[in-house]
């Protein structure tokens, strides 16, 4: 599946909703073992995306130095422009390009911390021992992923990208729903990597406002690899999400006071031994 161009304010349309898992997985997380005065703590966001949610890192630890790192050049200028430099607490964040595939620690981090980005990295369990053994003893691992690809606005794109109509271009452009593993899964690798990890998962109702707002919200997300294999012929573009919001308006009718968007969630927060 080839890499998906992506609107950083398409993205961020949502960001309320979409900052709250990571929220909520950072008041998971242990307190990092390199404290000042012994030094910053070192902290990685793996696809940091527009770089909104990095700044939650400095809130929570204000003296780090934090590095986003993403392989869209997009969201990259978004966040360096919006989010580089130094923080109030006397830490630093900045960013720079690295393909989560391959990245690897360069130096040992205090927390490695991945947000709504391994979905979109197959077998990327296969990665996890790299990244704990790049953490300082008693550092944390700490990743959310969508658990949601069963869900209508997944199993209806995935129908209609494989229709008569879109299969010869759209076959092999949209995730699986294997894309990401089970909690028991996440829970025995990471326990096998010697870490003490806590994986859950949750179910958020987000109540969307406006017209079409599951769509909107898929076009900041999940369907850009549609959007991007149809972006030199506009007209096929249109006619797809126009199908497509049809079938998003039957599956999630609007209520009164806006459209209930259920999305289950993944957690995990893995600490490595301390010796």
């Amino acid at each position: 599946m080839p890499s998906p161009t992506w609107d950083p304010a398409q993205y961020l349309r949502h960001a309320g909703h979409r900052a709250r898992p990571f929220t909520d997985l950072l008041a998971r997380v242990p307190d990092l073992p390199t404290q000042p005065p012994a030094g910053p703590p070192r902290i990685v966001d793996l696809g940091c995306g527009p770089g909104n949610a990095t700044t939650l890192l400095a809130a929570r630890w204000p003296a780090a130095h934090i590095t986003g790192y993403d392989n869209s050049p997009e969201m990259l200028d978004k966040a360096h422009v919006e989010h580089e430099g130094p923080t109030p607490g006397g830490g630093r964040l900045d960013f720079a390009h690295a393909d989560v595939r391959t990245w690897a620690p360069s130096q040992p981090y205090d927390l490695i911390v991945s947000n709504a980005t391994l979905q979109w990295v197959p077998g990327h369990v296969e990665r996890f021992a790299d990244w704990v053994a790049g953490l300082v003893p008693g550092g944390t691992f700490a990743f959310q992923v969508p658990g949601n690809f069963d869900s209508p606005s997944h199993v209806l794109m995935r129908e209609l990208a494989h229709s008569a109509r879109w299969k010869g271009r759209l076959a092999d452009t949209l995730r699986h729903d294997d894309a990401v593993l089970a909690p028991q899964a996440y829970l025995e690798k990471l326990t096998g990597l010697g870490c003490a990890a806590d994986v859950w998962e949750t179910t958020y109702v987000h109540l969307l406002e406006g017209e079409d707002p599951v769509l909107d919200w898929v076009k900041g997300t999940g369907l850009r690899p549609v959007l991007t294999a149809l972006d030199d012929e506009p007209e096929a573009r249109q006619e797809f999400v126009a199908e497509y919001r049809a079938a998003l308006r039957e599956a999630y009718p609007a209520g009164r006071h806006g459209t209930p968007f259920p999305f289950r969630r993944i957690f995990a927060v893995a600490r490595k031994e301390e010796a």
